[in-house]
C-alpha cells in the first residue's frame, strides 16, 4: 500500500473520530440547562430557514416556468418579425384603393329639443360642377381573378404586368375626362380644345353617361403602345368585367365597366 493511501486513510479516519466528539459535547451541552434555551432558539431559527428555503424553491420553480414562456413567446415574436420583414419587402405594387365610408346621424346623436329639418317641397339636390365630379377608374385585377384567367388567355403575361396597363388606362381616362369636365367658356388651349371636339363627336347614345376611351387616347396620353400585347391585355380586361366594348363608325370605345 502507497503512503499516500495510509494517509488518506488516517485523515478520514480522524475526521469521523471528530465528528463523533462534536456529536458527543453537543449532546452533553442540551443537558444544561442554561444552554437549552439557546439551543431552542437555534431550533427555532433552523425551522424559519426552512421554511425561507420552501419558499424561495417554489420562487425559482415560478421563474423557471415564466423564463420558458418568455422564451417561446421571444420565438413567436421572431416569427412574426420574420413575417413582417417578407410582407414588407413583397408589398404588391398594385393595391385596391381603400373605400371611405361616410357616416351619417342617427336619431339618438341629434339634439332632442332642436326641431328635425324636413326637405322642403320642391327642393332638389345639387349638381357638382363637371370639374368637381369624380371621375370612375377601373379597379386592379386581383390575385384570385388573375389566376382564374384561362392560361390561353393570358399567355406568358404576368399579375403585375396586366395592373401596369390598368394603371396607364386608368390615367388616359382621368386625362379625358378633366378636358371633358372643364367648362364650355373655359380658357383651353387650341389643343384641349381640339381634343375636347373630338371626345364630343366620338360619344354615341350607348357611351352616354359611361366613361370611355378609343385607341387614340391611349397613343396621346401614354407611352403604351397599340401592339398584340396591348390587345390581349383588353381582352384579359374584358373577360374580368373591367371593360366593355361599343363599336360604331369605325372606333372601337373601351367602356369602364
Amino acid at each position: 500500500m502507497a503512503s499516500s493511501d495510509l494517509e488518506q486513510i488516517c485523515s478520514y479516519i480522524n475526521e469521523k473520530i471528530s465528528n463523533i466528539k462534536t456529536c458527543l459535547s453537543l449532546r452533553n451541552c442540551g443537558q444544561e440547562p442554561t444552554l437549552k434555551t439557546i439551543l431552542n432558539k437555534i431550533g427555532d431559527e433552523i425551522m424559519v430557514v426552512n421554511e425561507l428555503l420552501n419558499k424561495l424553491e417554489l420562487e425559482i420553480q415560478y421563474q423557471e416556468q415564466t423564463t420558458n414562456t418568455l422564451k417561446e413567446l421571444c420565438a413567436s415574436l421572431e416569427e412574426d418579425y420574420k413575417d413582417v420583414e417578407h410582407l414588407k419587402e413583397n408589398i404588391p405594387p398594385h393595391l385596391p384603393p381603400v373605400t371611405v365610408t361616410q357616416n351619417f346621424a342617427t336619431v339618438s346623436d341629434l339634439d332632442p329639443e332642436e326641431p328635425v329639418k324636413g326637405e322642403e317641397p320642391g327642393a332638389t339636390k345639387k349638381k357638382l360642377p363637371k370639374e368637381q365630379r369624380n371621375i370612375k377608374e377601373m379597379p386592379f385585377i386581383t390575385s384570385e381573378e388573375f389566376n382564374g384567367i384561362p392560361a390561353y388567355m393570358k399567355s406568358r403575361l404576368t399579375y403585375c404586368q396586366i395592373n401596369d396597363v390598368i394603371k396607364e388606362i386608368n390615367k388616359v381616362v382621368v386625362s379625358k375626362y378633366k378636358i371633358l369636365h372643364q367648362p364650355k367658356k373655359s380658357t383651353m388651349s387650341s389643343v384641349a380644345r381640339n381634343l375636347y371636339h373630338r371626345f364630343l363627336d366620338e360619344e354615341t347614345k350607348d357611351t352616354k353617361g359611361h366613361y370611355f376611351i378609343v385607341e387614340a387616347d391611349i397613343k396621346g396620353f401614354t407611352a403604351l403602345k397599340a401592339d398584340k400585347r396591348l390587345h390581349v391585355i383588353l381582352n384579359i380586361l374584358r373577360h374580368c368585367r373591367r371593360l366593355s366594348e361599343v363599336r360604331g363608325g369605325g372606333l372601337t370605345r373601351y367602356v369602364v365597366t
